[in-house]
């Protein structure tokens, strides 16, 4: 598994994640993380529902903005949710967003 090109915990910032998490497709993406373990949902069973320009779209926001971690492996692409570099840079940020969604 291949780890995509995303910013250290020290180059999160916080405009950025919070930028992230504004849109609620990308909150229903960090909600579905939150629940599962590292690494095992892909991106495509987390937005079945959009077209692959939307999805792709949403991703790159994530990722760039440090909130998710995308790994490829082969054909796919699978997520996880950034926690503990979340929770050490903003700590009860993703607790106060997760009880909001």
């Amino acid at each position: 598994m291949t780890l995509l090109p995303q910013p250290t915990r020290e180059q999160l910032d916080l405009s950025r994640v919070l930028e992230a998490l504004s849109n609620p497709i990308r909150q229903r993406v960090v909600r579905q993380l939150s629940e599962s373990t590292d690494f095992t949902l892909t991106c495509g069973e987390l937005l079945p529902d959009l077209p692959k320009s939307t999805a792709t779209h949403h991703w790159r926001m994530l990722r760039d903005s440090g909130v998710v971690g995308v790994a490829r492996n082969g054909r796919e692409f699978r997520a996880n949710l950034r926690r503990a570099d979340l929770d050490a840079r903003f700590p009860g940020l993703l607790d106060a967003v997760l009880a909001a969604i």
